[in-house]
């Protein structure tokens, strides 16, 4: 049987702010997510024999920690489904880069066996699952472009203009519960609203938060922003290590990229109106 080929696609947080803490730890937040279109790809072969089998695992990760086989196992117990999947991954998006990588393989890889097994679970059941995997997974499964809230699972799709990115890929990978455990880190910024947001009023309200622990702690990070901000408003996404500008045209954009340093990594990516796997 020959594979099926389904996307799974990078994502911007076009701020975040970090508004209060709750009693188990975690961190309540505020965030806009923007899918792009540079991600990984995903192939799946299914098999009869009820096995998860990585044919491309990721070096020094084993399968019971990779998301992609973690997704499958989640999905094949919740449903009770016999099948098994050949999972084949070509990873483009770097770990801990704050593009979302790993959620969005295990949000692409929800969505493909939902279907190709026929498991016929709802998009809010998927997104449940997804949140078992981690925070930033659901809104993939949701497939919109969403104004974020909680610890990123209150989700409202959120309309966004035309923009063309330049992201910066710093050679390093963030820890993001060592980002979000530093003492320094702010964690009352007080909270915004989407119709501001949206509306564009006072854009020099909207941040990221762990900007600052990441550009401390990471020095190339730093050294990325400032190289990007001679051309706009450069901010960090997630917990890092990228960073990010907005362009009005893709000329503009690769412009901006083809005057890089020759030691900085990136590359140009469209926004996405939407998931590319928002009708599966």
């Amino acid at each position: 049987m020959s594979p099926k080929i389904f996307p799974a696609p990078a994502k911007l947080n076009l701020f975040l702010h970090v508004t209060g803490r709750r009693s188990d730890g975690y961190h309540l937040l505020q965030t806009v997510f923007r899918f792009i279109d540079f991600g990984d790809t995903l192939s799946f072969t299914p098999r009869a024999d009820g096995q998860i089998v990585l044919t491309h695992p990721l070096l020094g990760v084993p399968p019971e920690k990779d998301l992609c086989y973690r997704a499958a196992r989640l999905l094949q117990t919740a449903t009770g489904t016999t099948q098994g999947i050949d999972i084949k991954l070509e990873k483009r998006l770097p770990l801990g880069a704050g593009l979302g990588g790993g959620s969005s393989d295990a949000a692409t890889t929800l969505l493909a066996l939902n279907q190709l097994w026929g498991t016929g679970l709802a998009r809010p059941a998927l997104m449940e699952l997804g949140l078992q995997l981690g925070a930033d997974v659901p809104v993939f499964v949701l497939g919109e472009n969403a104004w974020a809230e909680g610890v990123g699972e209150k989700l409202v799709p959120i309309a966004l203009p035309p923009a063309w990115y330049v992201v910066l890929v710093p050679r390093l990978s963030v820890q993001t519960a060592e980002v979000f455990a530093a003492p320094e880190l702010t964690r009352n910024t007080l909270p915004v609203t989407m119709s501001a947001f949206s509306g564009g009023q006072s854009a020099g309200q909207f941040h990221n938060d762990l900007e600052p622990v990441v550009s401390a702690r990471y020095p190339a990070v730093a050294q990325h922003l400032k190289w990007l901000k001679q051309y706009g408003d450069a901010r960090m996404t997630g917990s890092g290590a990228c960073v990010f500008a907005a362009f009005n045209t893709e000329r503009e954009a690769r412009d901006v990229l083809a005057g890089k340093p020759v030691e900085i990594e990136g590359f140009v990516a469209r926004g996405l109106d939407r998931h590319p796997l928002h009708d599966l």
